[in-house]
């Protein structure tokens, strides 16, 4: 694993552990409290897919890219 998807895990970490206590210690009803961790959780849980989407199509055109260069080292 780069250096650069090892940064961007653990900031996406520091922002989910920061969002998360920010919110427990806000002065907020407990239902309320739980309503935003859960609304948290699901635009993190959306955030991390489209990233993840964007990491597997880069990883598929740097495949292509690779493989047809490889071809034409053999041709």
């Amino acid at each position: 694993m780069k250096n650069t998807s090892k940064m961007l895990i653990a900031l996406g970490a520091c922002v989910a552990i920061g969002g998360v206590l920010g919110i427990l210690f806000a002065p907020d009803k407990g239902a309320d409290t739980r309503h935003k961790i859960i609304d948290s959780g699901k635009k993190l849980k959306d955030q991390l897919g489209q990233k993840f989407k964007m990491g597997k199509e880069k990883l598929k055109k740097e495949m292509e890219k690779a493989n047809g260069e490889f071809s034409d080292v053999l041709s």
